[in-house]
């Protein structure tokens, strides 16, 4: 089983959406054949508590004005360390860095496929790397 059509559409947005806050190290994986709560996990962080709420906010905006979609659920908004977006066919993790590397999420579930993301997401991710140079 491979995720969802609507789930891939979910993820690009979510990522598109990261991308443009400037979160790091954006991925996603396939999980429908681990799980059957959700078909996909998004994972990216951010360097502060205010971005990581930033990069929240954003996606929520876009997948509710693109996918008419809402997080059925929503967590850890209030520390701003981590925060969980629900939107059954897809979980997104919005990480600050510390916890990214402390919990790793990518290790548990590298035996995964990676859901390949829009180009402009790494585009982000390589302009602001040319930035820091």
């Amino acid at each position: 089983m491979t995720a969802s059509d609507k789930a891939t559409q979910l993820v690009r947005l979510a990522a598109e959406a990261a991308g443009e806050k400037l979160a790091d190290d954006i991925i996603a994986y396939d999980v429908s054949d681990q799980l059957v709560i959700t078909d996909a996990f998004v994972l990216c962080s951010a360097a502060s508590d205010r971005q990581v709420r930033a990069i929240v906010d954003e996606i929520e905006k876009r997948l509710r004005e693109d996918a008419d979609a809402k997080p059925v659920r929503r967590e850890g908004e209030r520390e701003g360390h981590w925060v969980l977006l629900d939107y059954i066919d897809i979980i997104v993790h919005v990480q600050h860095e510390e916890d990214r590397l402390f919990y790793a999420l990518e290790r548990l579930w590298k035996d995964c496929p990676r859901i390949e993301l829009p180009e402009s997401v790494n585009a982000h991710a390589a302009q602001r790397g040319r930035s820091a140079l």
